[in-house]
């Protein structure tokens, strides 16, 4: 599922691995960033540019995405993503996930009063 800006760099192999770990654990750069402890734009590059990382950087990494770190690597497989929506539900959430972001957090709102109301009617 495609997020944010399409970049004009490809992604390494490494930034490919942590892409992808990244959205499978359903977390924005900014959010990793965060808990890193680096700026956004900072990580931004992590995802698009060949970099050398602490071992301690990746192994925090790892933690955050909830991957091992040889998955970094190429050695193993990341583990496949567990719950979420199915069906229906899955396929207009992939389609908002497309939208600007002002666009999904004003549906995000609304879906998640519906919830909230639904949740003290019952």
């Amino acid at each position: 599922m495609q997020t944010g800006r399409p970049s004009k760099h490809p992604r390494t192999p490494f930034g490919e691995r942590l892409h992808a770990a990244r959205e499978a654990a359903g977390l924005s750069q900014a959010q990793v960033a965060e808990k890193m402890g680096i700026a956004q734009n900072a990580y931004a590059m992590w995802e698009r540019h060949p970099v050398a990382l602490k071992p301690q950087q990746i192994e925090k990494l790892s933690a955050i995405v909830g991957v091992s770190v040889e998955f970094f690597f190429g050695k193993v497989a990341a583990k496949q993503p567990r719950g979420g929506p199915v069906g229906k539900a899955r396929r207009v959430f992939e389609s908002l996930s497309k939208l600007p972001r002002h666009h999904q957090q004003r549906i995000i709102g609304v879906v998640e009063a519906l919830v909230a109301q639904s949740s003290t009617e019952h």
